[in-house]
């Protein structure tokens, strides 16, 4: 048996890692500003980290959700400590698609409707109704394709309300940042009025910090650089626990548990949750937050004086670099000849999501030689 090939790779094999670093059977090592998707929040193979891990699955690895486990009532503790939703609940899931799943689903249980809304270029990942609403025709199959789903343009307000005013929507779902556009902001007004359209007309607000919360953004989530701005069910994934598969679907007081209505095997098992209660650790100790916040804005700063990029964009250590050439041919230049791991999005966008701790010696790295690729 063979592996299905659906992935393009890179002739690169990683076997090892150690913070923003990442190393090849030889011993080369490359920066890794990627993160595999922004997943490595606090670094590969943060001693923390590892420790939990071990001592957890010595203890105990799995079992199943039909009996009590403390951890998860321990992570829902923290997670709102630390993002200052207190008030919330969360249920514990494996991924950021298998979120959404179950936030679309928990929206149309209360609302009683079956429809949503979603913006362009929207991705929210690749299941059924995940993929749905993926503005990506290319990865939807027959299967998935619906009449429950609708796009409206990001920022574009008068669009938003007018699709919203019809009342047949169960949900509006909404990218803190979008990243697999090309990290396109939503602007504060834009958030504000659907906030308040959605309010009017009896509409969920799901707010997606798959890839651009727990951090990143140089808040907890993104969507709480926005003053005033409050969704009623928060999906998040990737950083949770920095390598380990989980996901969360964040549900504010506003919703009534009903037995069964949601479900998961694995999802909240006690390795997830010793991971991600460990990246909760390292990320309040190391003042990751902060110094995503501070390191990304030198980036933003020392990428936008650059002369002859198309636009730079991004909060925090989610940055897009967007440039008039392909962006395939720079990131591999900056893989195989400058050892920096890259992301892409789209034709022409090098996309950035390191490790939570990258130092502004290591962007000062990348900038030298992406300067290096690009006279």
């Amino acid at each position: 048996m063979k592996t299905f090939p659906v992935y393009s790779l890179y002739d690169i094999e990683p076997i090892r890692g150690l913070g923003s670093y990442v190393y090849t059977d030889d011993g080369t090592e490359y920066l890794d500003l990627y993160g595999g998707h922004a997943v490595i929040s606090i670094g590969h193979a943060h001693p923390t980290y590892v420790k939990a891990i071990a001592e957890q699955v010595s203890r105990l690895g799995f079992y199943s959700n039909s009996v009590q486990n403390t951890l998860q009532e321990r992570l829902a503790h923290r997670i709102g400590v630390v993002s200052g939703l207190e008030e919330y609940s969360a249920f514990f899931v494996n991924s950021g698609a298998e979120a959404n799943e179950n936030a679309f689903k928990l929206a149309s249980f209360h609302t009683g409707r079956r429809r949503l809304l979603a913006m362009s270029r929207a991705f929210h990942g690749r299941t059924s109704g995940a993929v749905a609403a993926t503005d990506n025709p290319a990865i939807r199959s027959p299967f998935n394709e619906t009449d429950n789903v609708d796009f409206t343009p990001l920022n574009d307000i008068a669009a938003m309300q007018d699709a919203l005013s019809s009342g047949q929507y169960a949900a509006v779902i909404i990218e803190g940042i979008q990243g697999v556009s090309g990290i396109h902001e939503p602007t504060a007004e834009f958030m504000l009025a659907l906030q308040r359209s959605a309010r009017e007309n009896g509409t969920v607000i799901i707010s997606d910090e798959i890839q651009s919360g727990y951090g990143r953004s140089g808040r907890f989530f993104a969507f709480q650089h926005v003053e005033g701005f409050c969704p009623d069910i928060i999906t998040c994934a990737k950083g949770i626990a920095n390598g380990f598969p989980m996901g969360a679907v964040l549900i504010s007081p506003m919703f009534t548990p009903v037995k069964s209505m949601l479900g998961t095997t694995f999802g909240g098992n006690h390795l997830a949750c010793a991971a991600a209660l460990a990246v909760l650790d390292v990320i309040e100790t190391e003042n990751l937050i902060a110094n995503a916040a501070e390191v990304g804005d030198y980036l933003l700063q020392e990428l936008r004086a650059i002369p002859g990029l198309k636009e730079v964009r991004g909060k925090g250590l989610m940055i897009g670099i967007e440039i008039d050439g392909d962006a395939s041919v720079l990131r591999r230049e900056l893989l195989f000849n400058h050892h920096i791991f890259t992301g892409g999005a789209g034709k022409n966008v090098v996309r950035l999501l390191p490790a939570l701790g990258l130092t502004k010696a290591q962007a000062d790295c990348f900038l030298n030689e992406f300067k290096n690729c690009i006279k």
